[in-house]
């Protein structure tokens, strides 16, 4: 097709858009129609007419809008390339192969007879299915473009570049049928994929990979070490959490001097000044969260961190933070008892443990509080006493200020850890949704016979997952949740062999576990659908039935995989083998125990599968609401440097309406149940924000996090305060 350009064809593309969309009041819009003759962007005029008229009571001008930019792409692409949009797929795979742009095993993989066939299933009328703000979002940030900027790429073809990517390793006989399938799912917007996919898949540059998790040996060089890993992987677009709970205190010793060691905030201030000198992929900044134990002596001016008073020496502005609370701390708030700091390094020299490497296995009881109990009833040891309300108290005024410390309850998440039988979890990543065996890779420097030096690694679990997620707006409506999932789940698998990690501890790591992360977007956008209110019991019935049939479909994808292409190599003895996975979530049903057996049998594929990430930026591209969250407001602007763009809430009409309640409105209490449930048919975690007014007082703040606690909630996500500007995760945007 020719892009439209002059007036008359226009003419023809508003008559059909006023025929689609006759409910719109269409007099504006004719009215700048007669006179684009005289304007220099006759479409971009056209556009601005549509965006001026969308409001909560005509929401489809989005869609007006997002037409005339779509002729206006493949104009662009059309002068770029010299090839026709959506035409000579083939030709178009050639040239960007030969630009240096796409990936040369995409023409060994598939013969000219597949790329033949592929572009018969390109359906340029899926592109209709866009709102402008998720066409622009796409275009402006995932599209291929030439060096100097000019766009080469439209969404249909991006999304079977994608299929095509994710599927070269599978078998020659099944590659083009699951092709074909994976672009059923991706260019419906049933799923999105994760922001390093959206944007690599196919590309001669970038990896893959969402998230990475880094555990922070106690050494100057494994300090060093990790910070220079965490340059790599921000340099190629990867979001990092870095568990710092292993590095001495301020004032620990140092080879037996007393008093010499200056804490973990000085290895902040390099993370922060890594974070914000190596950008990913020239895009943004970098971006790390840091996450820190309850119990280390540090904690208080780790809290202090991000604040925008005191010492400026003392602060790291750009770095994420996090504190890991295990179930004794909380106790010990609700009781108002005292609660002891301790640097772990003295604890390593004089106990002989590392207070970090245990959690009660049970509610009530475990391994965590008698070893912390040893040491405080230990003489020997230099603690410092406070009571914990204190520390929570510094927790919340931080929180309110800068939306972070994050919460990790680490307790609940080592007691739900399916592959405990391997390791120890200590924090979780950027956006608090990944929950993976973790340790620190230990470095060892060697002199070697010839007068070379060599530098040993022994590698610990750097954590790395992929992720993608479900448009549960989309799904459950069409009732393809199963069929989907089961793509799904091989794409993010395929993800894995793929991807290209300039960390070798991290693709080692990948290679073991295989995890995945399999999520949702799209929640309020389905209760409104479904005309349920966020405050009912109803919701939270509602998401405990749904993700449990999530749950099942992810589980049984991995499992066929595994019989397919064998089991992830540490599957041996974690509990999915057992079966306590299944027995602690209560699973008793005939379907639930047939699986059983067939992964007790079989295996699965991935040992990690399902985390719920923030993907702000997806659920865009995919015209729904992000993540498990409720919209900020039912009518707002969506702001970038060069633009503003109205947006509505997705289907908003005059019933769904009212089941679109602002997130600040809402009372948290029945998010945090809804998450509970959700939570339990979840085997790594969730991105889960409280949205709270900022003059909140303390007690209720204090008895959301109590409530998020004992929901068994692994962790929460941001504290976003009315009052608060914060900024989103972009690395798990999926």
């Amino acid at each position: 097709m020719t892009a439209f350009t002059k007036k008359d064809n226009l003419s023809v593309l508003a008559g059909e858009l006023e025929t689609r969309f006759p409910h719109l009041n269409w007099a504006p819009f004719k009215k700048r129609l007669e006179a684009v003759n005289e304007v220099k962007n006759p479409i971009s005029s056209l556009i601005s007419s549509a965006l001026d008229q969308l409001t909560i009571e005509e929401p489809d001008w989005t869609f007006v809008a997002a037409e005339l930019y779509s002729e206006k792409l493949k104009k662009q692409v059309e002068d770029a390339r010299e090839l026709p949009a959506y035409e000579r797929f083939g030709q178009l795979i050639t040239l960007l192969i030969s630009r240096g742009l796409y990936r040369q095993d995409l023409i060994e993989a598939y013969s000219e007879s597949d790329l033949i066939e592929m572009e018969k299933w390109l359906d340029e009328s899926r592109d209709k299915q866009f709102t402008y703000i998720g066409l622009k979002t796409l275009a402006d940030r995932y599209l291929a473009k030439a060096y100097d900027g000019k766009l080469l790429e439209l969404p249909q073809e991006r999304f079977m570049v994608i299929s095509m990517t994710l599927m070269l390793n599978e078998q020659k006989e099944e590659r083009l049928s699951l092709v074909k399938e994976a672009y059923w799912a991706l260019s419906n917007l049933y799923m999105t994929v994760a922001t390093p996919t959206l944007a690599n898949a196919g590309k001669t540059h970038g990896q893959l990979s969402s998230c990475f998790i880094d555990t922070v040996d106690d050494s100057l060089r494994g300090i060093f070490d990790s910070n220079t890993d965490a340059a790599t992987i921000s340099k190629n677009g990867g979001g990092l959490g870095l568990y710092l709970g292993k590095i001495r205190a301020r004032g620990s010793s140092i080879k037996g001097f007393e008093g010499t060691s200056s804490g973990v905030l000085p290895w902040m201030k390099q993370l922060n000044n890594t974070a914000v000198s190596v950008d990913q992929l020239g895009q943004r900044q970098g971006a790390a969260a840091v996450y820190l134990d309850v119990w280390h002596k540090d904690i208080f001016s780790f809290l202090d961190a991000k604040l925008n008073n005191g010492d400026e020496r003392q602060r790291t502005h750009d770095l994420f933070t996090g504190v890991c609370l295990p179930d004794l701390f909380m106790e010990k708030v609700e009781l108002r008892e005292e609660w002891h700091l301790f640097d772990p390094h003295e604890i390593r020299q004089k106990k002989g443990f590392s207070l970090e490497d245990y959690y009660d296995e049970e509610k009530g009881r475990g391994s965590f509080r008698e070893k912390y109990e040893a040491c405080v009833n230990d003489e020997t040891l230099t603690s410092v006493k406070v009571p914990a309300i204190d520390i929570m108290k510094r927790i919340m005024v931080s929180q309110l200020e800068t939306g972070t410390p994050y919460m990790f309850y680490r307790d609940t998440v080592n007691r739900m850890n399916p592959n405990k039988h391997k390791g120890m979890i200590y924090s979780s990543n950027l956006c608090t949704e990944i929950m993976q065996n973790m340790s620190p890779t230990l470095v060892k420097e060697e002199k070697v016979s010839d007068g070379e030096i060599v530098i040993r690694k022994h590698p610990g679990d750097f954590v790395v997952c992929n992720l993608s997620s479900v448009s549960l707006a989309k799904a459950v409506t069409d009732d393809v949740l199963e069929r989907l999932i089961t793509i799904q789940v091989r794409m993010l698998d395929n993800v894995i062999d793929l991807n290209t990690i300039e960390v070798p501890q991290a693709k080692a790591t990948n290679e073991k576990y295989r995890a995945i992360g399999l999520g949702t977007f799209g929640w309020h956008h389905l209760l409104a659908l479904k005309k349920i209110r966020w405050e009912s019991a109803e919701a939270t019935a509602f998401a405990d039935r749904l993700y449990e049939d999530i749950h099942f479909y992810t589980l049984k994808a991995s499992m066929k995989l595994a019989k397919e292409k064998s089991a992830y190599n540490v599957f041996k003895g974690s509990d999915y083998e057992t079966g306590i996975y299944f027995k602690q979530r209560g699973y008793n049903s005939s379907r639930w125990t047939a699986l059983k057996e067939d992964v007790k049998k079989h295996g699965l594929r991935n040992g990690y599968l399902m985390a719920v990430a923030p993907n702000s930026s997806t659920s865009l591209i995919a015209g729904s609401t992000a993540s498990i969250d409720p919209v900020f407001k039912k009518e707002y602007a969506e702001e970038k440097k060069n633009y503003k763009i109205p947006v509505t809430a997705p289907d908003i009409n005059s019933e769904t309406t009212w089941y679109y309640k602002p997130a600040h409105t809402i009372d948290q209490h029945w998010s945090i149940s809804q998450n509970g449930a959700r939570q339990k048919h979840i085997d790594q975690s969730v991105s889960f924000n409280l949205y709270v007014n900022h003059a909140i007082k303390a007690k209720e703040l204090l008895d959301l996090h109590m409530s998020a606690w004992k929901n068994d909630l692994k962790t929460t996500y941001y504290v976003r305060s009315t009052s608060a500007d914060l900024e989103d995760c972009e690395s798990c945007s999926s």
